[in-house]
């Protein structure tokens, strides 16, 4: 089928209008404008901008007095195929070019960002928190989940979860994606795309990540330096309210989820600090003023 007069020409400035941001892109780094580092931590942000399309090959001869025949060995080195894009590179591979881009520029200087985490017991309220904080709050960053589970009526992909299939997550545990991953209900595997957050961290913005206590543990792990809030109820009854509240299990499996509630408010004293939820848009302003303090504050609780 013959692409329209109209849509050929349209696609033809929209590829012009993309060669010419990329020329840009290499002229500011060859003038030293702008850091090959910064290009590449743009990239991996959004692999969609004209850095994120760029070939690693163009970056890498955009480097004052790097020639073709360097830029071959050491994409060789980094094991980076010639026809490869910045922002198409894997986990590994962007860390093996990081690496190397320090090693000649230097470090990238990072500003003031923060990851924190936010959990606490069922019910508690962390969903409606988090979805507060994302309305009101654009410069912060919810981190999305990956899920091998279908989605749920209303739910939509990439912005209440990444909805892929088991051999795709199959390839983000094996590429060393993920921050974290577990198995729930021994069913449907859930786990946090590490990528989007270092890219954010790295541009200056905070991130939170909402997810239960086994997830905040191993993020702690993996990341030490990632702030821990706990959510709680202003009380156990209140818990107990909302939960029964619902309307949405059975006796029984309420009587579970309250159950799990008690273990889950003893792991309280894990994290760094804790919020109460007495009212939704009080308890996200604090959270929000938690993703902009600089270091790590001792455990304490804010009301």
């Amino acid at each position: 089928m013959t692409m329209p007069e109209v849509d050929r020409a349209a696609a033809g400035r929209a590829a012009i209008a993309a060669r010419r941001a990329r020329a840009a892109v290499k002229d500011a780094v060859h003038r030293r404008e702008r850091r090959a580092l910064d290009v590449a931590e743009t990239a991996w942000a959004d692999p969609t901008t004209p850095e994120g399309t760029l070939r690693v090959r163009e970056l890498l001869t955009s480097i004052p007095g790097i020639g073709p025949t360097r830029v071959a060995r050491v994409m060789a080195e980094l094991a980076i195929a010639d026809s490869k894009r910045v922002g198409g590179l894997g986990a590994r591979q962007r860390d093996k070019l990081r690496e190397w881009l320090e090693l000649r520029e230097g470090p990238q200087p990072r500003p003031q960002s923060r990851l924190v985490v936010l959990a606490g017991p069922t019910a508690v309220g962390k969903g409606t928190v988090s979805t507060y904080i994302r309305d009101h709050h654009p410069e912060v960053l919810l981190s999305v989940s990956a899920t091998t589970r279908p989605p749920r009526p209303g739910e939509v992909d990439g912005q209440h979860y990444y909805f892929i299939d088991d051999e795709a997550f199959d390839r983000m545990v094996e590429h060393g994606e993920f921050l974290e991953h577990a198995t729930v209900h021994n069913a449907s595997r859930y786990g946090t795309p590490r990528p989007p957050i270092d890219a954010a961290l790295a541009s200056g913005r905070s991130v939170l990540l909402e997810i239960d206590l086994q997830g905040a543990r191993a993020v702690k792990e993996a990341m030490p330096e990632a702030l821990l809030v706990f959510l709680l109820p202003p009380s156990w009854e209140e818990l107990v309210r909302r939960l029964t509240g619902r309307g949405t299990e059975s006796a029984a499996e309420q009587a579970r989820r309250l159950d799990t509630a008690r273990v889950e408010l003893a792991a309280q004293d894990e994290f760094d600090v804790k919020v109460v939820n007495r009212d939704v848009g009080r308890a996200a302003r604090e959270v929000v003023e938690l993703l902009a303090v600089p270091g790590t504050p001792s455990a304490r609780t804010r009301s």
